[in-house]
């Protein structure tokens, strides 16, 4: 025990509790939240009602969230696990038959002061069920195919409600959220060489059918397809938000063109600018400088997280936070990826940044899960 902690011990409770939090983390968050703020005032041209000051709002309630998730003990949470994975897969079949439809995908359940996603819940909620299985099943079963059945099953059963939205962006993050917990409990790596081999077949498989009544994807997932491998081949229509987010990438240079003077968003030649595609604003805006920079804030943050699990005695505690933070790390990738050409667009918002209530609160409550685990960790 640090000395800091052995003063620490002899404080009330409830202050002890603020004492311990992650403070580092909560200040990163705030500093990348905030810059997500600040661009999208740039966005709107410096009206900051339009989406700042809604978004603001939000991180606030996501904050307050946070720090009472956070004083709640980690046991709790646990035992909550299973209920908070089954109240998710009924909020995602309530969106399979009543959901709200919006640009042809059914994905929300309109609360009226918001539009809610279940499918980011499950990303979560998913996470915490499976580090309470791995905490519970003995560790010399980890790796025995029954055992290894169970999770694949709690992993695929929401993906298949997700895919049928269609959302093939989050399908993908409930997947590779539960593998990394997976890969962290220690199941045998043949799996996951089984799985890639898997996934070729499957990508294989999707361009056979291609055209046949039997067809893996939709039309409009094929599309995407054929603008990622060739963008140019449709610039005014598929290719045109790829092609326009690479020129305001390039065109910001090495220190950018200024706050407010990103000339593809301000003169609205970059579609989705305040949500999928807003990394992209911040680089036309700041240049590599910036983009640099918020890329620093991210890894610290998945870094202090990774510390924590690391750190932490209790194996649900670590698996949970290693969860979250892979979760948090597949969104910066797979938007980043999205962004720059170098994967589909899938519709997937760049964490703390993209406009949008759903994302950021469910984030945020990960995040307080995370705090959870590491107020309470065995000291």
């Amino acid at each position: 025990m640090s000395f800091l902690e052995s003063r620490i011990k002899f404080v009330p409770t409830g202050i002890r509790k603020v004492l311990y939090l992650n403070w580092p983390m909560i200040l990163l968050t705030a500093a990348v939240a905030s810059v997500g703020v600040l661009m999208l005032w740039s966005i709107a041209g410096g009206d900051f009602d339009i989406w700042a000051r809604r978004q603001a709002q939000v991180f606030g309630a996501g904050m307050v969230l946070m720090l009472i998730v956070a004083m709640v003990p980690i046991w709790f949470w646990r035992s909550m696990a299973g209920v908070a994975y089954v109240v998710s897969f009924l909020l995602l079949l309530y969106v399979e038959f009543r959901g709200e439809t919006n640009m042809g995908a059914q994905r929300w359940i309109d609360f009226g002061f918001l539009q809610f996603q279940p499918s980011e819940m499950m990303k979560f909620t998913l996470v915490m069920l499976l580090a309470a299985y791995y905490d519970w099943l003995d560790t010399r079963k980890t790796s025995r195919p029954l055992w290894v059945l169970l999770p694949v099953v709690l992993i695929l059963a929401p993906t298949v409600l997700v895919l049928m939205q269609p959302n093939l962006g989050t399908s993908l993050m409930l997947i590779l959220g539960g593998a990394a917990v997976m890969f962290a409990a220690g199941v045998s790596l043949w799996y996951f060489a089984a799985v890639a081999s898997l996934t070729v077949a499957a990508v294989a498989g999707v361009f056979l059918t291609r055209g046949t009544p039997w067809q893996f994807l939709h039309d409009y997932q094929y599309k995407r397809i054929d603008t990622f491998l060739d963008p140019s081949a449709d610039p005014l229509g598929a290719g045109y938000n790829i092609l326009q987010a690479k020129i305001a990438l390039g065109s910001g240079g090495w220190s950018g063109k200024g706050f407010m003077q990103g000339t593809q968003s301000r003169l609205n030649f970059l579609p989705e600018k305040h949500t999928d595609f807003i990394f992209t604003t911040l680089a036309e805006e700041f240049g590599f400088v910036g983009a640099f920079s918020l890329l620093v804030l991210y890894a610290l943050i998945i870094g202090f997280c990774l510390v924590s699990a690391l750190q932490n005695k209790d194996r649900f505690s670590s698996l949970l936070i290693i969860g979250v933070a892979g979760n948090f790390f597949f969104y910066l990738a797979v938007n980043l990826s999205m962004v720059m050409g170098m994967a589909p667009v899938v519709g997937v918002p760049l964490p703390l940044l993209s406009y949008g209530g759903s994302a950021m609160l469910v984030i945020l409550v990960g995040f307080g899960l995370v705090q959870s685990a590491h107020v309470h960790r065995p000291r």
